[in-house]
């Protein structure tokens, strides 16, 4: 397991997430030659890889489950290679509810 030791790191609140690492990683484990292979094996427009890679688009829920749909890797694991050393995950709604 890729995220072993994470569960109890914790994320900075300032730490930037890389989702190249995560891109890369995929690139290499679906033996991919390009991010064009890749947006149509996640079945996405090759914009979307691009404004992920760039950070204009964040890498949201759906397509951390559809990264884990092709490539069998966990969405914990996932969420460790772009940088995510969070031990737990609290959407929206959960921030606002302890900020009340």
């Amino acid at each position: 397991m890729i995220a072993a030791a994470a569960t109890q790191e914790t994320q900075a609140p300032g730490e930037a997430l890389n989702p190249n690492a995560l891109l890369d990683h995929l690139l290499k484990q679906l033996r991919l030659k390009n991010d064009a292979q890749l947006s149509r094996v996640l079945e996405v427009q090759p914009p979307v890889i691009s404004k992920l890679r760039h950070g204009r688009l964040p890498v949201g829920a759906t397509m951390l489950i559809r990264m884990h749909e092709v490539s069998d890797i966990s969405i914990r694991d996932l969420r460790y290679l772009m940088g995510d050393r969070r031990a737990k995950f609290r959407g929206p709604e959960s921030a606002a509810a302890t900020a009340a």
